[in-house]
């Protein structure tokens, strides 16, 4: 019992297994892990979408359990307890109601999270507080809308867009990285990523787009375009200001828990920075008035 209750508490990331592959990733093991998640999503939009939040909030809890990991590098002790509340309030409370409910909910899960780190008489209170929110902020709001997306027309293929886009945007980008890569992005923030990458971003978020936007939600072409052009950027950006706080906290991933893929936060962080543009996108396209949605 004791080693169970261990296992559960936060503990700071473990240094990955040095790879010495140009990727920087055990490759077999990292697709071997990509299919598998990527069927797990499947199997449970094709039920129904709630099985997709259930699976989403407890992500999402995972998420928080490694985020709250790594802020104790920097001896940060965030109030994880009220903070995986407040996310399964908030992806519940979206689902039923819509984002203003969800948005409502965050207000109060996030005064929750202050004053338990306020009253747990830890010296940095208020430290604690403030990355607690910011953690529930980070993904618990962004989660939002890919939960959001569960009660749209639609609601399976606009949830496998979601992950799918990126996740092609980030094989593109890794494929013509590996055998193309030669002129940096932002070397300082991830030396690996680099201009060519990003062009295999584009033309696989394209085939990718073509295949769920045009083809199985239906669009016109010119949302496959828009898509096309968005995804590689917010995905890009969302690793970036990943890589930005792994840097700082002087950790290479949030987590070990997927083989060849670090943590549960280093395989959502695309996804997350894309579900509210991803979102809107949907409510324009699908000609949804945002303030019925």
């Amino acid at each position: 019992m004791n080693s169970f209750l261990a296992a559960l508490t936060p503990h700071p990331p473990k240094a990955p297994h040095e790879q010495h592959s140009k990727s920087g990733r055990d490759m077999p093991a990292a697709v071997v892990t990509a299919l598998v998640l990527v069927a797990i999503v499947a199997v449970s939009v094709a039920f129904h979408p709630m099985w997709f939040v259930v699976l989403a909030i407890a992500g999402f809890s995972i998420g928080l359990w490694e985020a709250a990991g790594a802020f104790l590098v920097r001896d940060i002790h965030v109030p994880l307890a009220p903070m995986v509340l407040g996310v399964a309030a908030m992806a519940v409370a979206t689902y039923a109601q819509g984002i203003a409910a969800g948005f409502l909910t965050f207000c109060c899960a996030a005064l929750l999270v202050l004053t338990w780190a306020i009253f747990s008489g830890h010296p940095r209170a208020v430290a604690n507080g403030l990355a607690g929110v910011f953690a529930l902020g980070w993904i618990g709001m962004s989660g939002m809308f890919a939960v959001a997306m569960a009660d749209l027309p639609h609601a399976p293929w606009c949830i496998v867009a979601l992950v799918l886009l990126p996740a092609a945007s980030d094989t593109g980008g890794l494929a013509f990285g590996i055998f193309l890569g030669k002129h940096p992005i932002a070397p300082t923030i991830s030396p690996k990523k680099s201009w060519e990458g990003f062009a295999g971003s584009v033309v696989f978020s394209f085939i990718a787009a073509w295949l769920f936007i045009r083809l199985a939600l239906g669009l016109d072409w010119w949302w496959v375009v828009v898509f096309t052009l968005v995804t590689p950027v917010l995905a890009t950006v969302g690793d970036f200001a990943e890589s930005l706080l792994k840097r700082d906290m002087k950790i290479k991933d949030m987590g070990t828990i997927f083989p060849g893929h670090g943590g549960m936060l280093d395989r959502i962080d695309a996804m997350l920075f894309c579900a509210p543009t991803f979102y809107l996108l949907y409510l324009l396209a699908l000609g949804i008035p945002a303030s019925v949605s």
